[in-house]
């Protein structure tokens, strides 16, 4: 009798601690429905037009751990072409034809971005990360080449890949993390594919929600990454038709571009004053009948002020003596 007392006591326990269970299990799912819902409110807000924080998005290199986006290639897209269904493997990446310093070049920089981006990830993780730079490449919204791919926007802070703006490239990397980020671009670039991603050409860790994950359709899930491909015809294999055709830039980010300042009013106010200057002293030496014409003309040229060799936009003046002047005319 007692035995079956206590037997019933501990059916009762496991009742109760079962119900306790699915109890903390339901609030937990409402307080991850609820943070779902802010999230997208949130994103919904920060694409509003005109909304700051869409600005900030646009012009701001993408966050840590986020590939950035890019627009969709302004190009026509064929009529009836089948949409691909489900998980689409890629094409393996050929450089058949590439020369010696495009094979190496591009082997570089594939390296860097699967070492900056995946170092730490299993040999998968690694892989889909090349398969996403090697989408790329294919794909006419970006680069048609590997280097071209991993520093895209470098020159302008907006960089596709986190990595080659944020100062990571300044510290040396490990050596063997190094050799093995070497050896899984070098299988991509031989034509391997690494299929459960498919045509993915974008890629955040699970640390990072960004807007535009939502417009896309996820592929997979490798490691600490979330895997994701466009929307449409722009996401089928059809749309990956972009062919290698070499011409590597040095590996690196590129050359930031500072844009061109218009001219203040103090700059045109001296610009002005110096051309009337050169004009006067044109005048005098005309008049002045003691110095030979020609003379003159062969004579170094009076240097201008320094204000206006930064502000003359124009071509340095002829230096071409008035006998030569006609000589490159047809004899007649």
């Amino acid at each position: 009798m007692r035995r079956i007392w206590l037997a019933m006591v501990a059916v009762l326990l496991v009742i109760g601690a079962g119900m306790s269970a699915h109890a903390a299990l339901r609030v937990i799912s409402e307080r991850n429905a609820a943070r779902d819902r802010a999230m997208v409110a949130a994103d919904a807000r920060a694409a509003a037009p005109g909304s700051t924080a869409f600005a900030d998005q646009e012009t701001a290199a993408p966050a840590a751990g986020v590939t950035g986006t890019i627009d969709l290639p302004d190009l026509p897209i064929p009529a009836g072409v089948a949409l691909d269904s489900g998980v689409v493997p890629a094409r393996p990446f050929s450089m058949a034809g590439a020369s010696a310093i495009d094979r190496d070049r591009a082997r570089q920089c594939l390296t860097a971005a699967i070492y900056y981006e995946a170092a730490s990830e299993p040999d998968a993780g690694q892989q889909a990360v090349a398969q996403v730079i090697l989408n790329r490449a294919r794909h006419p919204a970006f680069p048609g080449t590997v280097c071209g791919v991993v520093y895209q926007g470098s020159e302008h802070a907006g960089c596709q890949f986190s990595f080659a703006c944020d100062g990571a490239m300044a510290r040396v990397p490990a050596r063997a993390a190094w050799v093995r980020a070497a050896r899984a671009a070098g299988m991509a670039l031989a034509g391997y594919v690494y299929a459960p991603v498919g045509l993915a050409t974008h890629y955040h860790t699970y640390a990072v929600t960004p807007a535009w994950n939502r417009s896309l359709v996820m592929t997979d899930v490798v490691g600490a990454h979330f895997f994701h491909r466009w929307k449409g015809y722009w996401g089928t294999s059809a749309a990956f038709n972009q062919r290698y055709v070499g011409g590597e830039p040095v590996p690196g980010p590129h050359r930031e571009i500072q844009p061109l300042a218009p001219p203040t009013p103090e700059m045109i106010a001296a610009a002005g004053a110096a051309a009337v200057a050169a004009a006067s002293a044109g005048k005098t030496t005309a008049a002045t009948p003691s110095v030979p014409v020609a003379v003159a003309k062969a004579s170094p040229m009076p240097s201008k002020p320094a204000a206006a060799v930064v502000t003359d936009m124009l071509p340095p003046e002829s230096q071409i003596l008035d006998r030569w002047k006609d000589s490159g005319k047809p004899l007649k």
